[in-house]
């Protein structure tokens, strides 16, 4: 069949009826017939051509054009579809190195293996443009709540008709005891839209803790117009989950604005989600208070936070413990994930317990350091006294402030506890240098004889062996592997050393051994305090 037999305008009428069809621009499809035509003329006139195609958006008439492109004259490979300047000195006047030349081929005869072919060439075309499309129109709908109907199920795996595509809600994603059969309506959460070879994926969640959140927005209306946030949610879908909001309005109560009139607001949600239980809980900036709420319905007695460790210690009363767990670690698990935080939680009695133990360590350590008996061993303790540095280095005063403590007596005991702590560093630097350690290493200020010992014991024994060190290496600190809080013990932990103080002995170290110019450091903490400056300045114009 020739183009120049058929009626030009059907080219055009089918273009509007795919695009119509198929919802995208019917520019792209009069594009793809365009490169099928070419690709048909190419396998007339010959591969090596560059055979171009033009259709008149008004007339329909296809126009064939053989295109041959002035290159220099040793980069010319293809003599079909380029020619040097000389050659194309009778076509132009002044030829340059990119020049075109144009010329007007007739039209091909569409057989019936090339027509197939242009076929083949504008339904890829087509698919590419619809799936460009989808992709475009739900990538903007992402991290939304999306309506669909239930289409079949593969593999466990739910397939679901949105509208102009579909998503597919895989097993992990689905509520446990969730069942759908074909042309069940579901609402899901739209979790993730990736650009994949086989065409745009729409990857649907019911599990995941912003379809709670999502939900909770479409039935409270103070949260969508911002009155009340939502700041953090745990969930152990289909079972129970934890959700936690603020209100930035002091006469709203955001529970109760959550809770709604007789429960109806959160029973929309609980509905929705197969009857997973719901506890509302007020954010509050105070961890411990904030904790103290997650940890509903259960009493907490007393919290100790360890900011360093990011962990949380709970005292619950002992009839309180199996509560404040719940069925199978459930109530500690999601205030963990509501709060971030790694929790323990311990009895009161078992609290007790270990107080009591630190109290006759301590006491222990007393007596036999300092050659006292129990009594005064354990009026030091009792005021507060941990180790002999303290009681050795203490302002008198504080000893004397002890019941039956007199000038004498404190004086005695500071005085043993120096001469303790003397033969300590000294039987720990004889071990050290025993060790190998250098001199370099011992002079070092800020380090301790133990801490040497420990430090020699590991390996490191001289200067350049400390400068080469990592902060954590020395203070400890803590790992995310597979999203679970790993701790990394230092060398220097049990001494109670920080990862600033850490810090600033390497880069002394690093310092005195010349890798560091002490006058970079101050350009750039110089250059630091200008930026903050700066960023400070730019709030305020803000504000």
């Amino acid at each position: 069949m020739a183009i120049t037999s058929a009626n030009q305008l059907e080219l055009l009428q089918t273009a509007e009826a795919v695009a119509r069809e198929k919802l995208i621009d019917p520019e792209l499809v009069v594009q793809a017939m365009e490169d099928s035509l070419a690709r048909a003329a190419k396998s007339r006139y010959g591969a090596d051509m560059d055979i171009r195609v033009h259709i008149d958006r008004k007339t329909g008439r296809a126009t064939f054009t053989r295109v041959r492109t002035v290159v220099d004259e040793e980069l010319l490979e293809n003599y079909h579809a380029e020619l040097t300047v000389e050659q194309a000195k009778p076509y132009l006047e002044a030829p340059e190195i990119g020049d075109e030349i144009r010329e007007e081929v007739p039209p091909v005869e569409l057989g019936r293996i090339a027509a197939q072919s242009a076929k083949q060439v504008i339904l890829q075309k087509v698919r590419e443009a619809e799936r460009d499309r989808q992709y475009e129109e739900f990538k903007d709908r992402a991290q939304t709540i999306i309506n669909g109907v239930v289409k079949r199920e593969e593999y466990g795996n739910i397939i679901v008709d949105i509208g102009r595509g579909e998503g597919i809600l895989r097993r992990n994603e689905k509520i446990g005891r969730e069942t759908y059969r074909p042309n069940d309506r579901i609402r899901c959460f739209i979790k993730d839209v990736r650009r994949e070879a086989r065409g745009p994926q729409v990857f649907l969640s019911r599990t995941a803790p912003e379809f709670m959140a999502a939900l909770f927005k479409m039935e409270v209306p103070e949260i969508y117009d911002g009155i009340i946030d939502i700041k953090a949610v745990a969930r152990d879908p289909g079972s129970r989950a934890k959700i936690a909001v603020i209100s930035y309005d002091g006469s709203i109560d955001p529970v109760g604005a959550c809770v709604g009139m007789r429960g109806s607001r959160v029973q929309a949600v609980v509905n929705e989600l197969q009857g997973e239980k719901i506890d509302i809980i007020p954010w509050n900036e105070d961890q411990a208070t904030f904790l103290v709420n997650a940890l509903q319905p259960a009493e907490v007695s007393k919290v100790v936070i360890d900011e360093d460790a990011a962990r949380i210690e709970v005292v619950v009363p002992d009839e309180q413990l199996s509560l404040a767990i719940g069925r199978r670690g459930q109530n500690v698990r999601l205030a963990s994930q509501l709060t971030g935080l790694d929790i323990d939680i311990m009895t009161e009695s078992d609290e007790s317990a270990r107080r009591q133990a630190e109290f006759a360590e301590r006491t222990a350590l007393f007596m036999e350091a300092l050659d006292i008996d129990e009594m005064m061993a354990q009026l030091l303790v009792a005021e507060g006294f941990a180790t002999l540095e303290e009681v050795a280095y203490v302002e008198i005063d504080e000893l004397l402030s002890i019941d039956g403590f007199d000038d004498d007596t404190a004086t005695e005991l500071q005085a043993r506890a120096r001469d303790k702590l003397e033969a300590i560093n000294t039987a720990a630097l004889d071990a050290a240098r025993a060790l190998g350690v250098e001199d370099s290493l011992i002079t070092f200020d800020g380090l301790t004889p133990q801490m040497i010992e420990v430090l020699a014991k590991d390996g490191i024994k001289t200067l350049e062996d400390f400068a080469t060190c990592a902060d954590w290496e020395l203070a400890g600190g803590w790992t995310n592997v597979d999203g679970q809080r790993i701790k990394d013990d230092g060398l220097l932990e049990p001494f109670e050393m920080s990862l600033e103080e850490a810090q600033t002995l390497i880069m002394t170290a690093r310092i005195q051994l010349g890798w560091v110019d002490p006058a970079e450091l101050e350009s750039d903490d110089e250059d630091e305090d200008t930026e903050e400056l700066l960023a400070e300045d730019g709030e305020e114009d803000i504000g």
